[in-house]
């Protein structure tokens, strides 16, 4: 990223390969780099710290680690990795070949996993699992309502909710997208371009309300979920829900969170980066077992990172899209 705006400040270019500085270091031959939203946010507003330009973008990554720390030992040369390190202007990210980490911040790939497969899961896994049930307490034989179900958090915070054995409803903006959510477990997609999805809920629900909301978009739709989720209910939002009235909200006894994974990353909080490293063994076991899988809308060369952010900034990607490094 050489300056902040539009996809052409994404330049291919050499650089200096990281080297070990630490000894609890690793290095890492990065096989693939997923693609989040954040990435084209950082691109068009800006890094989080005053570094200066240029810097590698993506938080997401997986591949092989190449050399070790002289007191790495949870780790060795050859081991597959993921992670979510870097990518927001302080640290490299991972839309480059290698990249130099703390050894506290990888997990062990899942075994039946692709590079491609894994690259993808990290941060959108952690931001599902975090939302769901660190802030949300999500209950088995509860009914949950996760808005954008086909997206990257949608639709693996559906499959981690069935896995909870929950009750599951969600948002789509089409009929294809709503097939796909079904097909990974949703128990009811609801089409919001047509009527919203207050009334269908509710109408779900008989006029319960949900017993959980998992906002990943914020603004109009944080308002309207408070009138779809029960008494005594949970809200948990991903996003600013801009200036609102929150009476029906206080009325409701509801319980407002807000859920953002790269906290601890931008502060610094090693004890809270520590459990999201326990998230991503958890979720490589679940996915290990089968109950848990990414959808790859698309694949794409590094030197494609430009036509990656566009397509996000579309908004219709269903799923995660990846850049492969061959």
């Amino acid at each position: 990223m050489t300056d902040v705006g539009s996809v052409d400040v994404l330049q291919m270019v050499e650089i200096k390969q990281p080297e070990i500085a630490l000894a609890t270091e690793v290095k890492i031959q990065i096989k693939a780099a997923g693609v989040n939203p954040i990435d084209t946010k950082v691109r068009t507003k800006g890094t989080f710290y005053q570094q200066s330009l240029p810097v590698v973008l993506g938080c997401d990554g997986s591949g092989v680690i190449t050399e070790v720390g002289s007191s790495v030992s949870n780790f060795k040369v050859g081991d597959d990795v993921w992670f979510c390190h870097g990518g927001l202007g302080k640290e490299q990210g991972n839309y480059a070949e290698y990249i130099v980490i703390d050894c506290r911040w990888l997990a062990a790939k899942p075994k039946t996993s692709s590079y491609i497969e894994a690259a993808a899961m990290p941060l959108v896994l952690i931001t599902a699992w975090g939302a769901l049930f660190d802030k949300g307490h999500l209950q088995e034989g509860e009914t949950v309502l996760i808005h954008a179900g086909a997206g990257g958090v949608g639709h693996i915070a559906i499959q981690l909710a069935k896995l909870k054995g929950a009750k599951v409803i969600t948002t789509v903006s089409s009929d294809i997208k709503a097939d796909f959510v079904k097909s990974i477990g949703a128990d009811y997609a609801i089409n919001y371009t047509e009527n919203g999805f207050v009334d269908e809920v509710n109408r779900i629900t008989e006029g319960k309300g949900v017993d959980l909301t998992i906002d990943t978009v914020g603004g109009n739709v944080f308002k309207e979920s408070i009138a779809a989720t029960a008494y005594f209910g949970r809200l948990i939002t991903l996003l600013d829900p801009g200036e609102l009235s929150f009476s029906e909200a206080r009325m409701k006894n509801l319980l407002i969170g807000f859920e953002l994974m790269l906290t601890p990353l931008l502060k610094e909080l090693d004890t809270e980066r520590e459990k999201q490293i326990k998230i991503l063994q958890q979720g490589a076991t679940r996915v290990d077992e089968g109950g848990l899988n990414i959808h790859i809308s698309e694949v794409l060369s590094l030197e494609q990172a430009s036509l990656a952010h566009e397509k996000i900034e579309l908004g219709h990607v269903m799923g995660k899209i990846v850049l492969e490094n061959n």
